[in-house]
């Protein structure tokens, strides 16, 4: 059903927790399932220095938000919106159909940290306005069948 990368990432999840005073936070959460995602980030110069999750859901929403953070973690605000779910499945190995959904929300929490970061420093990234960031509120049409469980 997984990957050897998804399940190591479930396994062994990557800058699990919470950064203290972050510089943007971003959350979203599908009614569906029941997954939710917190992702904290801290810029400097432009760069994600640091990235975290905390993350409650299935095993493949554990593994999506860890892989995000590892994948992102060094990256300009820039390339880390450029991130979509595409990239995601892919650095996983893929994921199954009924959990696609899973490299959405993750993608789209790092968005609304980056999202809530220029918000709270406007013009700091020269050539992106917070407003076109745009997410879905909830992920709800994005499911399979059986989607709540590992």
């Amino acid at each position: 059903m997984y990957t050897d990368i998804v399940m190591d990432h479930l396994t062994n999840p990557r800058n699990m927790g919470e950064i203290d005073n972050a510089d943007g936070v971003g959350q979203i959460g599908n009614p569906v399932c029941g997954d939710i995602m917190r992702i904290t980030i801290r810029v400097k110069d432009g760069v994600l220095e640091d990235i975290k999750f905390k993350t409650f859901g299935c095993g493949a929403a554990i593994a999506t938000s860890s892989i995000v953070t590892q994948m992102m973690h060094g990256k300009t605000i820039k390339d880390a919106l450029a991130l979509t779910n595409k990239h995601v499945a892919e650095e996983l190995g893929g994921l199954p159909v009924n959990k696609l959904h899973c490299s959405n929300l993750a993608a789209d929490a790092l968005h609304l940290a980056i999202k809530d970061y220029l918000t709270k420093n406007p013009g700091i990234v020269e050539g992106i306005d917070p407003a076109d960031i745009v997410v879905k509120d909830d992920h709800e049409d994005e499911h399979g069948p059986s989607c709540g469980s590992i």
